[in-house]
């Protein structure tokens, strides 16, 4: 029998993301903090101890304490080997990802061009946005920043200030990308927010949210 290997679903893929964000983080850094490792998968900080948690439980991180009323954190066996199988999990489907979400970025770089938003912010950091980055430079269009995805509106604001002004925006948060994307059209409206259809997220009018440009 020939063995056939499916494609995780955006949830599974979500998770697999921010484990393996999570066990290289420690593997790197065993000192390494809850916020830091929040900043690097751009997730928020109660997630990421979440995550943390679920794999002390799960036997991959064993933590100890440290100097200054820190922790340390260390992969176990149980855990170096769940980042070899990530690893090679996410090499197998990172082509098809990546052809999959430079084809969608480009579809929404055209259509923000034909609105009229040439300064787009990124809402999320990690692999996706670092395609739109790629992409954007294909387009008449220019990239102002990259900014945490947060369901917080005042957090997601304060930091789309920072980058002066933008005429919109593009979910790219891979883990938990609804909260952001919601939060974004709560701050810059349905027609200032975009987002590639591999997130599946939906507008709240029922229409996808990667909308066409006005004829």
């Amino acid at each position: 029998m020939v063995a056939t290997h499916s494609h995780p679903s955006r949830r599974e893929a979500s998770e697999n993301h921010i484990v393996l964000g999570l066990l290289d983080a420690v593997a790197r850094d065993p000192a390494v903090t809850q916020r830091t490792v929040a900043m690097e998968l751009g997730i928020a900080l109660g997630l990421a101890n979440a995550y943390l948690r679920r794999c002390v439980r799960k036997g991959l991180i064993k933590v100890s304490d440290a100097p200054a009323r820190r922790y340390a954190y260390y992969l176990t066996p149980q855990g170096l080997a769940e980042k070899s199988r990530l690893t090679a999990s996410y090499l197998s489907h990172s082509f098809a990802f990546f052809r999959e979400a430079r084809a969608q970025c480009a579809d929404l770089m055209r259509s923000a061009a034909a609105r009229a938003h040439r300064r787009l912010a990124l809402i999320g950091s990690g692999e996706l946005s670092e395609i739109a980055r790629l992409v954007a430079r294909e387009h008449p269009v220019e990239i102002a920043g990259t900014v945490a995805a947060s369901r917080d509106q005042a957090a997601l604001a304060a930091d789309l200030a920072g980058l002066g002004t933008v005429d919109a925006a593009i979910v790219t948060a891979i883990a938990d990308p609804d909260e952001a994307f919601e939060a974004a059209l709560r701050l810059l409206g349905p027609d200032r927010v975009y987002a590639p259809a591999l997130l599946r997220l939906r507008h709240p009018a029922g229409q996808p949210a990667n909308p066409k440009p006005r004829r």
